[in-house]
């Protein structure tokens, strides 16, 4: 069974964002594709958490995992920590991100929201 303490430490919302700004992790977003098509981070990846297999990513820089509020995206790095992929959960997920006044776009490049 995962265990949330072979995952990285969580991050929150400016931690990831500085972390993504320099180029030292992969923001994956596990959303459903409705809820990535109303908005996401402009840098982020999409693999639904159905989806989610951990040797279809790449391993050249951690990984963190957002969903809309941290709890799929705690599930996500639980099961990519277990398969030996360095992997952080972002806390509070995308509605904390929208909060903390970072972009939130859609794929058009449109302002987007988190529903």
């Amino acid at each position: 069974m995962p265990n949330h303490r072979d995952r990285l430490p969580d991050v929150d919302a400016q931690q990831a964002s500085a972390m993504l700004e320099r180029g030292e992790a992969l923001l994956l977003d596990v959303r459903e594709p409705q809820e990535w098509a109303t908005g996401h981070a402009p840098r982020a990846q999409h693999l639904p958490l159905s989806n989610l297999r951990p040797e279809s990513l790449p391993t050249d820089r951690p990984i963190i995992a957002v969903c809309r509020s941290g709890n799929r995206s705690g599930k996500a790095a639980d099961l990519l920590a277990a398969a030996g992929v360095p992997v952080h959960n972002l806390t509070g997920g995308m509605k904390r991100w929208a909060e903390s006044g970072l972009p939130v776009v859609t794929d058009s490049g449109q302002p987007g929201t988190v529903a």
